[in-house]
């Protein structure tokens, strides 16, 4: 007798800036399921907010018939990243629905998503942010010193982030990021290298830690959307870190993972500065096509694409913390 397949939905899209990005991590996400032991049930959320069948076609009833073929399922993979997905909804909804799912659950998505609360947990930490100024349409912005950093509290993949060099220009660059958040953060530029860290949590409450990557970009260079996506970024993992540095980054990785409270795996950015580690942000549902940092990680570890994807659904099967 043939053996039940495991039955995986695989959410994509997202209504947000982040819905080319969250197509390209679905179908890699779903390619990389090994056909004889899952069944991939493909499902797009349109940029309208509408949801898509296995077939490409509307739902009749809408999220009702979806939710519905979502408890069909044994796990949920929602590849989706940004607002209206990685920040808590998707995972209410499965957790609403009954159904297990891959990656962190509504709190923990919900702070990371929010810069600013999550520098407020990094702090609690003890573990060091960039000055910033929070700005919302209640709150005057105030003259500040540049260069900064200017970008939307609630968005990713660096949409509406934009590097100002003179106070003359920093309330364009806010009215910009107004067009993605109604709540935008004026940050002081951080010199240094940038490094990310990959941590995944295992069902026995072990953290792994992939090998640190570097992001080389050039000194008043900005590392937005198009180099992320356009192939020319300069991703160098592992990073040339020595031990000391490697380890704090470690550390202060797992700390805000599981200050945050996130599940799955999740990418944890950093400056590294001439005066110690700068945390960025904390990505709850990073980029997982093969060539997306995450994976150039754990590959770097041993672990593969495939394996990691599998490993990631095998764990939400099993009730990872």
């Amino acid at each position: 007798m043939t053996p039940r397949r495991t039955r995986v939905a695989v959410i994509g899209g997202g209504a947000s800036c982040e819905h080319e990005v969250g197509l390209a991590s679905a179908a890699a996400v779903a390619s990389a399921l090994d056909p004889r032991r899952f069944d991939v049930v493909s499902l797009t959320i349109t940029r309208e907010g509408r949801w898509l069948d296995r077939s490409g076609q509307p739902y009749p009833r809408g999220l009702s018939d979806a939710a519905s073929d979502l408890q069909r399922c044994d796990v949920v993979f929602p590849a989706v990243h940004g607002p209206h997905g990685e920040d808590g909804t998707l995972a209410a909804l499965c957790e609403l629905a009954g159904v297990p799912f891959v990656g962190s659950g509504v709190r923990a998505g919900a702070l990371a998503m929010d810069k600013w609360a999550t520098k407020l947990v990094a702090t609690t930490l003890g573990i060091r942010t960039a000055p910033a100024l929070l700005v919302t349409p209640a709150l005057r912005l105030v003259e500040t010193a540049c260069p900064v950093v200017v970008k939307p509290v609630s968005a990713g993949s660096s949409f509406g982030v934009t590097r100002v060099e003179h106070p003359a220009d920093v309330a364009a660059a806010v009215a910009a990021a107004f067009q993605l958040d109604d709540r935008v953060l004026v940050e002081q530029l951080m010199v240094g290298r940038e490094i990310d860290v990959a941590v995944l949590a295992r069902p026995d409450g072990s953290r792994i830690v992939a090998p640190p990557l570097e992001i080389v970009v050039d000194r008043d260079a900005l590392f937005d959307t198009d180099r992320k996506y356009d192939g020319s970024a300069d991703l160098r993992v592992p990073g040339d870190l020595d031990d000391v540095v490697r380890k704090e980054l470690e550390a202060a990785a797992v700390a805000m993972f599981d200050g945050l409270g996130c599940a799955g795996v999740a990418r944890v950015d950093f400056f590294v500065t001439r005066d110690g580690l700068v945390l960025n942000e904390v990505n709850t549902m990073p980029g997982l096509t093969e060539r997306s940092q995450v994976p150039r990680m754990f590959a770097e570890l041993g672990i593969a694409y495939a394996a990691l994807i599998e490993m990631l659904v095998s764990d939400a099967l099993t009730g990872c913390p």
